[in-house]
């Protein structure tokens, strides 16, 4: 009987050796694709901010990772972007030397979107042909990478409503493509963190989980915020903090009628609102932070209070920097990294608070 107990607990402690080889698989490739996905929001920042979006303007999804070759596929290319409102009204006097600057941009752009599809679907395949993934991650995974080919429609969708009225994208289309970036990117680190080991701190106060998912909230939100003032290029009107149009308040925030599309259509009260959700998330996060170090000063808990606020004050302060600075290259992308960190970290943040995800493999005492 010893002998038969002694068996089965060889077996299972193999089986939970095996489950932790799988997981640290399974975190080292998510990690992977968090890294693809930060440099897809940067390389699709810098192609915002270097007017790029729109070079290229039909949907080749498998045709287009092949770039123009030769001087005539070039001038065809060229010809392309001159039917579009932004060439005839912003562009008409640039040369085929001219556009090659802004195609790149955009082209990068649309080949890392399909690179982190072959590297999440593919991986993904065979993890699950193999018995790496575990049951409860199956559709979770499944429904992420759904999300990855809605975002490729969505970023279309983007580009299409610059092509034939507008000299540029609808800041709606972009606020949308970006935030659907964000929740695949807050999605596969919920799970990556899931799979990680946690210690054993309890939670600072009962609240400290509900709080830790305010802000991971507010973060993004704060991001599509950040969006919309891309998309109406608020950023490079009212370069000066603290005071704004020299009011902390200013005056003709709700001037279009009807009043809520200033909240949409209206670059100072877009940036107004960006500013203020600014302040609420760097209050949220201070008082998170007091909080857990005055509840549970030594545990991971208060730890990761402490580096999400110094994530959170930084992120401010770049984002004053770029504003005064009136949004220079490096420093909008710095400010776009920044609000990924942060809402990486947060998201890290709350699932902390659930632990690392039960095993299937349970190891039962028995006396």
């Amino acid at each position: 009987m010893a002998v038969a107990n002694l068996t089965t607990q060889q077996t299972i402690l193999s089986e939970v050796r095996r489950l932790e080889r799988n997981r640290r698989a399974l975190r080292i490739w998510l990690g992977i694709v968090l890294l693809a996905l930060v440099c897809l929001v940067l390389v699709g920042g810098a192609t915002r901010l270097t007017n790029s979006g729109l070079s290229i303007t039909e949907w080749k999804p498998i045709h287009g990772v092949i770039p123009p070759l030769t001087a005539a596929e070039w001038e065809e290319e060229f010809k392309l972007y001159q039917r579009i409102p932004e060439f005839q009204q912003l562009n008409s006097d640039m040369t085929v030397e001219d556009f090659k600057s802004i195609f790149w941009w955009e082209w990068a752009h649309r080949l890392i979107a399909r690179g982190i599809g072959v590297i999440f679907a593919l991986p993904l395949v065979f993890f699950w042909l193999t018995g790496m993934v575990e049951r409860r991650l199956r559709w979770p995974l499944a429904g992420i990478l759904a999300l990855g080919g809605l975002q490729g429609f969505i970023g279309w969708w983007m580009v299409s409503s610059g092509l034939s009225v507008r000299t540029d994208v609808s800041q709606y289309r972009l606020a949308a493509h970006l935030v659907m970036a964000c929740l695949i990117f807050a999605a596969c680190m919920w799970i990556m963190r899931g799979l990680s080991p946690h210690s054993n701190d309890a939670a600072p106060t009962e609240s400290s989980r509900a709080w830790a998912a305010i802000i991971a909230i507010f973060a993004l939100f704060q991001i599509y915020l950040g969006a919309l003032v891309a998309g109406l290029d608020a950023g490079f009107t009212y370069n000066t903090w603290p005071l704004m149009d020299g009011a902390i308040i200013p005056s003709d925030l709700l001037i279009q009628k009807p009043a809520w599309i200033n909240f949409f259509e209206n670059p100072k009260t877009v940036q107004f609102f960006h500013r203020a959700g600014a302040y609420v998330l760097f209050a949220l996060a201070f008082i998170n932070m007091v909080v857990a170090l005055r509840a549970a000063p030594q545990t991971t808990h208060a730890r990761r209070a402490v580096v999400l606020f110094a994530l959170v004050t930084l992120q401010a302060a770049i984002g004053i920097a770029t504003l005064l600075l009136q949004v220079p290259f490096h420093w909008g992308l710095l400010h776009q990294a920044g609000a990924l960190i942060v809402l990486g970290f947060a998201v890290a943040n709350w699932r902390g608070f659930y632990g690392e995800f039960a095993h299937d493999t349970m190891i039962a005492e028995r006396d």
